[in-house]
């Protein structure tokens, strides 16, 4: 017969032993699951996709004016806010998607030949771009050849090859005939200017003939607009001014910048006579002379 002592004491070690499993078991269930290898790859991986990048540009060259639409492709490039050409910033930055966005290439500085760096920013931070992202401006169109020279004689004249109309009137005209030959335009019987303007016509280098030499001849495609219509109004155009406002033509220059700055459009013109590049069109209407009026010719 056994001992109701005995029989006590293994009745206790089997409850001890039930507890001593019971709390194995939630101890067993209560611990963390140790993070597989391939689940901290994925954490790292979506860490190094949510970093913005650049990988690519649509293209890598273009015309001194500007004005082409490229395409920059990354990741997450949502934040994006500005991009530039070295330095200069380019206008309507859309972001498509998380991975594109377009962009207008700004004219190069004063429509000189350079390749320069493409920069692209999210809130004032520059994004890192796979590689090197360089832009080469090329003279490659009319304008671009109109604009190059225009630039480049402003104030260094090209004596040697069209003279100096100043001292006999203005050589504003002289300049901008010298532009639209830039341009591609050819001389003709009634415009031109031969041996350093030793023999020069009124069209070539007299405001008002010039007025009715284009008025004359339509099939050049010159259209007047006002300045009302400045919204028409593009880069390598004509203005011309009367400057006391009493129908007889004063002065032309060219049109070298047409931007929209809160919410108004602003043109600079360069040109001879007050010897400028970037002249702003109001400031002269409205301060070198009051009352002064004029028009654009839009030059195809």
């Amino acid at each position: 017969m056994s001992s109701p002592y005995l029989v006590r004491r293994i009745g206790v070690g089997a409850a001890a032993l039930g507890v001593v499993a019971a709390i194995t078991a939630f101890v067993i269930m209560a611990s963390p699951v140790a993070e597989t290898a391939s689940s901290a790859a994925e954490d790292v991986a979506a860490a190094v996709a949510e970093t913005p990048e650049v990988h690519a540009v649509s293209a890598t060259s273009g015309t001194l004016v500007g004005g082409e639409s490229i395409t920059i492709t990354g990741a997450a490039l949502d934040d994006v806010t500005d991009v530039t050409f070295g330095g200069v910033a380019a206008t309507d930055v859309v972001v498509t998607d998380s991975g594109t966005l377009t962009a207008t290439v700004p004219s190069a500085v004063d429509f000189q030949p350079t390749t320069v760096a493409i920069e692209v920013v999210a809130d004032t931070v520059p994004v890192a771009a796979a590689a090197a992202l360089d832009y080469t401006y090329e003279a490659s169109t009319p304008v671009d050849n109109q604009m190059q020279y225009l630039m480049e004689h402003w104030e260094d004249y090209n004596v040697d090859e069209y003279g100096d109309l100043n001292s006999v009137g203005g050589d504003c005209a002289n300049f901008a005939s010298q532009s639209l030959l830039m341009r591609g335009w050819t001389m003709t019987a009634d415009w031109f200017n031969y041996d350093a303007a030793a023999d020069w016509s009124g069209a070539w280098g007299y405001v008002p003939t010039m007025e009715n030499w284009l008025i004359s001849n339509p099939e050049l495609g010159a259209t007047q607009l006002s300045f009302d219509e400045r919204d028409q109004v593009k880069v390598g155009d004509l203005v011309v001014f009367d400057w006391n406002d009493n129908d007889f033509l004063d002065h032309i220059q060219v049109v070298s910048s047409v931007e929209t700055v809160d919410g108004e459009i602003v043109i600079k013109m360069v040109g001879h006579n007050l010897d400028t590049n970037y002249r702003d069109l109001d400031e002269t209407i409205t301060v070198d002379h009051p009352g002064a009026t004029g028009h654009f010719w839009s030059i195809p």
